[in-house]
């Protein structure tokens, strides 16, 4: 008996030791893997009524406030949207008769230029929203050249960023340099062009650490072959595919791995060097036919303020060169 009893155990122990890396491949994401990582506290509407969000079903992390009674309407490009809630609280401060009347989209700049293409209208799963900006956020080369075409006015450069490669905490894959991206085996998140702004800078980082190869590696051989995944929303879904295991790396913004450390996210980052890595102006300018232009004007301002500039650093940005 005491026989049967003792292989029982036995035979119990190496079946759990065998489900045990499995389990351990399927358990439950951090906390904070699915956005928006502030759990909707973040909208700047006046009247915010029911707050109801389901992770992953019900929750829109990139639309903020309430179009309707806007009287201030901003299209931001996505990788800023952890600054916003600060800089709207400092420029409400100011602006005292704007509280609580500003909305804020912090989706691609793509994504945003086909959304003002499409007569300031965006359809997003089953809710359609029309809001006309006021002001266009983005990087300084798309903003100076909306300048010169007439669509903005009134514009300013007043941050800059350097890329970084966000990983899993620990870095398990021990990922030392863009090189590295290129090893078969190590998946990654990577921006998709047809959308995103940074995949120029990505590339010509790949490019400046490992020349034509390495960026035919990471961004065209990878995609083919599914090792490489190619992001729409790549500020939310690059840490969240390295978080549920899905990626091991993704060239980021250096800021965004640092809000990802600020809310305890099991996220860290590589840091590039000087010679490989590529610096990104950001700018702001108001539409010429802007609903709210004196708003418009006023926040583009702010962008350049000390107060401003001081919590962009607090999250990683850079200051512009020569300013």
């Amino acid at each position: 008996m005491f026989r049967m009893i003792a292989l029982k155990i036995l035979v119990l122990s190496i079946a759990l030791s065998l489900v045990a890396p499995l389990l351990a491949q399927t358990a439950a994401p951090p906390p904070h893997a699915y956005p928006p990582w502030s759990a909707g506290h973040n909208a700047p509407a006046a009247a915010k009524g029911y707050m109801f969000q389901v992770a992953t079903i019900d929750n829109v992390p990139d639309l903020h406030g309430n179009p309707e009674d806007a009287k201030l309407v901003l299209f931001i490009g996505g990788n800023q949207f952890f600054v916003l809630p600060r800089l709207i609280a400092g420029f409400q401060a100011m602006h005292p008769e704007l509280r609580g009347h500003i909305f804020y989209e912090t989706l691609p700049p793509g994504i945003l230029r086909r959304q003002i293409a499409a007569g300031n209208t965006l359809t997003l799963g089953n809710l359609t929203i029309h809001a006309v900006p006021d002001v266009y956020e983005a990087g300084a080369r798309v903003v100076d050249a909306m300048v010169q075409q007439g669509e903005l006015t009134n514009s300013s450069h007043y941050a800059a960023n350097d890329l970084a490669i966000m990983v899993a905490a620990g870095n398990p894959k021990h990922i030392t340099g863009l090189k590295d991206l290129g090893q078969p085996g190590i998946k990654l998140s990577m921006p998709n062009p047809a959308w995103e702004g940074v995949s120029r800078q990505i590339a010509a980082a790949l490019r400046n650490a490992g020349g034509e190869s390495l960026y035919q590696s990471a961004y065209v051989k990878k995609v083919a072959d599914g090792s490489t995944y190619l992001t729409q929303i790549h500020h939310r879904q690059t840490p969240m595919r390295i978080m549920q295991g899905k990626s091991d790396a993704g060239v980021t913004w250096a800021s965004e791995v640092r809000f990802q450390q600020m809310v305890h996210n099991p996220i860290t980052g590589v840091v590039i060097p000087a010679a490989q890595n590529s610096t990104a102006i950001y700018a702001a300018g108001a539409f010429k036919n802007a609903p709210h232009p004196d708003a418009a004007n006023a926040w583009v301002h702010y962008l350049t303020t000390p107060e401003a500039q001081s919590i962009y650093r607090d999250y990683g940005f850079q200051s512009v060169p020569g300013k």
